[in-house]
C-alpha cells in the first residue's frame, strides 16, 4: 500500500507501512526504482543486487517519536560495482535523517539547555553538545579586523577562565563581535592591538583599567562614556545623602522615606499626588537632602537639553557642565561632590556621549539575555562553549526553530 499525502522529507519515497510500537511510530519507506549511473564507470543500469533494511529517526509525528526503516536497494554494473540507490532523507552512514539534522543544528543553538533538546529529539545531551560543537567550529570566524566604532562591556560568565568575561560588538550594527575569556587589562591590550588597528572610537563604562589598556593599545581614539553609567552617580550620590540624614527621623518616618525612595530618583513632572505629598514631607524635614535634590533636579535638565543640542552645541554643553560643578561645590555636600569629581576626572568622555550620540545601551540588552541564557542552563564552565552559544544565538536570532 502507499499513502496519497506526503511527508515533509519523505515526499519522494513510497510509505508502504505504517505502526505504533508504544511511544514510537515506524514509518517503513522505499525509493521507485529507477535508472543509476554506475560510480566506477558511468554507465547505466537498473538491476537490483539486493535491498537492506536501514533504521533512521526522524523527526516526531503528533509528538510521537519517530523511526523510518528504509529498504535501502542496491544496484549492480556490469562492471561488478554494487553501489546504493540515491535518495533524498538521509545521507551515507548515517542513522539520522537530513530533516532531524537540520532541527537539531537549529534547536541545539536557539534552544534553552542542551539537556532540554536532547530530550525533544529522543537523543542524549552528548549527542547535541556534540553537533553544536561540530557547528560552532564551522560557522564561527576568528575576527580579523574590528570595526571602526566598537562597544565593550563586561558580564558574569563564571566559566573555567574566570568569573568575568569582556564582550566586544559593533556599536553601528549592534552585533557581538567577540567575547574575552577575562577582562584583564593586558587581555584587551593584546587583543585590540592585533585585531583594532581600523578602531577609531571606544564605548565603554566608566572603568579606569578598560580606559588605560584601549589608550596603550590604540593611542589616542575617541573614548565615550556610556550614558547610564555617569548618570548613576549622581543618583547614587542622592541616595547616599538620603540614607545618612534619615539616621535622625522618627523610626516611622526612617522606615517610610526608604520605602519611598523611588520619589526622589523620579522625574518631578512624573510624580502622582501621593508621591508629591511624600517627597515634600521628607524635603521639608532635612535641609541638605532639599539641597542635594535640587542639584539633581539641576542635573536632569541639563542632561535633557544636553541630549537636544550636544551633537551641535557641544561648547554650550560642557558650559553648563560647569555650571553644575561650581552649584555642587558651593553647597558643600560631600556625597555630591564626590560625584562631580569623577565627572571631572571623565568629563571628555562623558561630552564625546553627547557630541557624538552613541550608548552601550544595546550592549547591556545582549548581557542581559545572557543572564537568562546561563541561569537556564544553571551555567556554563567551557569558556569556549558559552562563547560559541552566545555569539550563534546572537548571529541566527532572527531565524525561526522550524525547519520546512
Amino acid at each position: 500500500m502507499n499513502f496519497t499525502m506526503n511527508f515533509p522529507g519523505l515526499k519522494d519515497t513510497f510509505i508502504t507501512k505504517v505502526e505504533e510500537v508504544g511511544e514510537i511510530v515506524r514509518l517503513y519507506v522505499e525509493m521507485e526504482r529507477k535508472v543509476h549511473r554506475c560510480p566506477k564507470c558511468q554507465k547505466r543500469t537498473k538491476k537490483v543486487h539486493d535491498y537492506r533494511i536501514q533504521k533512521i529517526k526522524h523527526l516526531k509525528w503528533f509528538e510521537r517519536q519517530t523511526q523510518i526503516f528504509y529498504k535501502r536497494r542496491r544496484y549492480v554494473c556490469a562492471c561488478g560495482k554494487r553501489f546504493a540507490e540515491n535518495n533524498s532523507f538521509v545521507e551515507r552512514y548515517q542513522r539520522t535523517s537530513i530533516e532531524w539534522n537540520q532541527a537539531v543544528a537549529i534547536r541545539a543553538i536557539k534552544g534553552k539547555t542542551f539537556k532540554e533538546t536532547a530530550e525533544n529529539y529522543g537523543s542524549s545531551a552528548t549527542t547535541i553538545v556534540r553537533r553544536f560543537d561540530q557547528i560552532s567550529s564551522s560557522e564561527i570566524r576568528p575576527v580579523e579586523e574590528l570595526p571602526a566604532i566598537i562597544a565593550i562591556d563586561e558580564y558574569k560568565g563564571d566559566t573555567k577562565e574566570g568569573k568575568y568575561q569582556l564582550i566586544i560588538a559593533d556599536a553601528v550594527t549592534k552585533e557581538p563581535l567577540d567575547i574575552l575569556p577575562n577582562r584583564y587589562k593586558r587581555t584587551i591590550k593584546d587583543y585590540l592591538r592585533r585585531h583594532g588597528s581600523k578602531v577609531q572610537m571606544v564605548i565603554m563604562d566608566m572603568s579606569p583599567s578598560f580606559k588605560a589598556a584601549v589608550q596603550e593599545a590604540l593611542g589616542r581614539p575617541v573614548i565615550i562614556a556610556d550614558r547610564f553609567h555617569f548618570c548613576r552617580y549622581i543618583y547614587w550620590a542622592l541616595d547616599g545623602v538620603r540614607r545618612r540624614v534619615q539616621k535622625d527621623f522618627h523610626a516611622y518616618d526612617r522606615k517610610k522615606c526608604k520605602r519611598m525612595k523611588h520619589v526622589f530618583h523620579k522625574e518631578n513632572s512624573r510624580l502622582t499626588e501621593e508621591e508629591r505629598w511624600y517627597l515634600d514631607r521628607y524635603l521639608k524635614m532635612s535641609t541638605e537632602l532639599q539641597k542635594a535634590y535640587e542639584l539633581k533636579e539641576a542635573y536632569q535638565d541639563w542632561f535633557k537639553r544636553s541630549k537636544e543640542i550636544g551633537a551641535t552645541q557641544i561648547e554650550r554643553v560642557k558650559k553648563e557642565l560647569k555650571a553644575i560643578y561650581k552649584l555642587v561645590k558651593n553647597s558643600g555636600i560631600p556625597e555630591m561632590c564626590r560625584a562631580i569629581g569623577t565627572f571631572e576626572n571623565w568629563q571628555t568622555e562623558i561630552l564625546n556621549s553627547f557630541a557624538y550620540g552613541y550608548s552601550n545601551g544595546f550592549l547591556e540588552g545582549i548581557n542581559n539575555s545572557t543572564k537568562v541564557l546561563k541561569r537556564n542552563a544553571f551555567g556554563f564552565r567551557s569558556y569556549e562553549r558559552f562563547r560559541a552559544k552566545l555569539l550563534l544565538t546572537h548571529k541566527y536570532k532572527r531565524i525561526g526553530v522550524h525547519i520546512g
